[in-house]
């Protein structure tokens, strides 16, 4: 047992972004995700929706800033439709790695790029369209 770790990233979860080094990907999947069969690293979050996921990670790992888009979801295929979920994510990225930009990704080249995750966490979140990758940035420590 640790001090100041959320509950909702387990052991595993934090060994997996501890791992993970400069431009690697993690896949935080809704509940309906083939995350089983697409993952190299399949870490199962079953009882944790990905809000709540999303803030825990992004106080320890840091968005990309070598790229144009650190961060990329699941398009819905009709750009009328943007589920409000995305919201959330918006407000939690701003709130823990500032205003970074968002790329979407038409459902089977999501699932490409998934396939080739440092990871996937499967997780027990019911919205659709619910996914998202984020990309690992550099760690600065200050001397």
């Amino acid at each position: 047992m640790l001090k100041h770790i959320p509950p909702c990233l387990s052991p595993e979860l934090l060994k997996v972004i501890a791992e993970m080094g400069h431009g690697d990907e993690i896949v935080l999947a809704d509940a309906n995700f083939p995350a089983a069969s697409l993952a190299q690293r399949l870490v199962r979050a079953d009882n944790s929706n990905i809000p709540t996921l999303l803030d825990a990670i992004l106080m320890y790992l840091p968005l990309d800033t070598f790229v144009e888009c650190p961060v990329v979801l699941m398009n819905t295929g009709d750009p009328d439709v943007r589920p409000p979920i995305w919201q959330e994510y918006s407000k939690c990225i701003l709130r823990r790695d500032g205003d970074r930009p968002v790329a979407l990704l038409e459902r089977y080249e999501f699932y490409e790029r998934a396939a080739q995750a440092y990871a996937i966490v499967a997780t027990g979140e019911c919205e659709l369209y619910a996914n998202i990758i984020l990309k690992k940035g550099v760690v600065i420590h200050n001397a």
